[in-house]
């Protein structure tokens, strides 16, 4: 599927083959999140997951995966938007299309941020504590 801006020059895909995969993995190594991930470990959590690109004019601009298993539950994860186009809305946009997107908007939907809370705040998410378990643990 694909979704044009209203007003500014971008639109959203969750086509993969449009994604930038190259990129993705350049811009995820830079976050706090994901920095330990290998470029396959990246590259196969995208095989594996529904995924949408922020796109404009001149390439990507914006990444957000989901996990999920289509009946009961999603993981919204990996969000970025590059910072040459941050300060537009177009993380808020991207929320929009990824909580009603017709695969998963019936889905319970979970994330982990440590510094995004007011963001997926507006999209219905609510602060709670989440137990976690390493892998090879």
């Amino acid at each position: 599927m694909e979704w044009k801006h209203h007003s500014l020059p971008y639109y959203i895909s969750d086509d993969k083959q449009l994604l930038d995969k190259e990129q993705v993995c350049k811009w995820l190594q830079t976050t706090y999140w994901a920095a330990e991930r290998s470029q396959e470990m990246i590259l196969k959590g995208m095989e594996n997951s529904l995924c949408f690109g922020l796109h404009d004019e001149n390439g990507q601009a914006g990444f957000v995966r989901v996990v999920s298993d289509y009946a009961t539950f999603s993981w919204v994860c990996d969000v970025y938007i590059d910072p040459a186009h941050r300060g537009l809305g177009l993380g808020k946009w991207m929320m929009e299309i990824v909580v009603d997107h017709p695969s998963i908007r019936h889905t319970n939907m979970t994330l982990a941020t440590r510094d995004a809370h007011g963001l997926y705040e507006q999209y219905g998410f609510i602060r709670r504590e989440m137990m976690r378990r390493m892998a090879g643990s």
